[in-house]
């Protein structure tokens, strides 16, 4: 695909050495193991995934250092600064984890996060991530296309949009004591962008499993819209007949639609998206139609005023 190939570089190697070698050398130290759950884990360490597949959509973009990745994060579950995620959420536990899959499906089941591991191949896929905020990051995603899960649960003709329902427990996600949103956090996309190739079911980051601050253990990423689209530890996917009204819908109705495509022509009400600044970068940078995923992605919107549906 144009713009895109996969860098000759083999997962094993993407976290840099030194990193690898720090990482050891300071789990060995005191107080070591009890920060270890902030960091992220080998795959071996959660059961070993085998080989993991190239991706023809990666990016062959410079990634976004795995220190800045996971220590610069919207994650409002726990707490609403940047560095919040990385500080407070050792208190997640990922094992056990389910997720339900419910409504209008004709197969309504509830996977493990271990038979979610193993339902498809795990490709890594490095893409640009744009947040509504205007940064953007260059990450190598691990997981499989989502719409693996969505052909397992059959929906009926009647769906036509999915929501996904995060995590809600406000002893492991301080920040939910906060009525900063109407908790547990909620998104949605229409059946069409779910099964959409490029949505990715995702466990995974720079070759190891998701740390808690990044959305483990099972999240989505939808590349071609703002990062608040792409719903974190989630519990529940719900197939539905009617659009639902997400978590930042509900909190700022003229700030947040429900697409919220990546738009560089629609600026938020208190802010321009024309630029953005790349985590790293000093400058900043043109932001790109469908962050770059135009050429894959903008049938899904033909005839629809964007502006209008933002």
């Amino acid at each position: 695909m144009k713009n895109y190939h996969y860098p000759k570089i083999p997962t094993a190697e993407i976290t840099p050495k030194h990193l690898f070698q720090a990482r050891r050398k300071f789990l060995q130290t005191s107080g070591g193991a009890a920060l270890a759950a902030l960091l992220p884990q080998p795959l071996w360490a959660a059961g070993g995934f085998g080989e993991i597949k190239k991706s023809e959509f990666s990016s062959d973009e410079s990634l976004t250092p795995l220190q800045s990745v996971t220590s610069y994060n919207n994650f409002y579950e726990f707490g609403t600064g940047k560095d919040d995620p990385a500080a407070r959420a050792g208190s997640l536990k990922t094992r056990p984890w389910t997720v339900s899959i419910e409504g209008e499906v004709k197969k309504p089941i509830t996977f493990d996060i271990d038979q979610i591991l193993k339902m498809a191949p795990l490709e890594e896929r490095i893409y640009r991530l744009r947040c509504v905020e205007a940064w953007s990051m260059v990450i190598p995603w691990l997981g499989f296309p989502l719409a693996e899960l969505i052909k397992r649960a059959e929906p009926t003709g009647k769906a036509k949009y999915v929501e996904f329902v995060s995590l809600h427990d406000p002893q492991q996600m301080p920040g939910q004591k906060s009525a900063v949103l109407e908790w547990p956090y909620r998104e949605g996309l229409r059946l069409d962008e779910a099964m959409h190739p490029l949505t990715l079911l995702t466990v995974g980051l720079y070759g190891e499993v998701l740390p808690p601050q990044n959305g483990a253990p099972v999240r989505i990423v939808v590349p071609w819209k703002y990062g608040f689209k792409s719903a974190k530890s989630i519990v529940a996917i719900r197939f539905l007949e009617q659009q639902p009204t997400t978590s930042w819908m509900q909190a700022g109705p003229r700030e947040y639609g429900f697409y919220a495509n990546v738009n560089p022509e629609v600026d938020h009400p208190r802010w321009s998206q024309a630029k953005e600044r790349r985590i790293g970068e000093f400058l900043k940078r043109k932001t790109l139609m469908f962050n770059g995923y135009a050429e894959q992605v903008a049938p899904l919107y033909a005839g629809m005023d964007l502006a209008r549906y933002f």
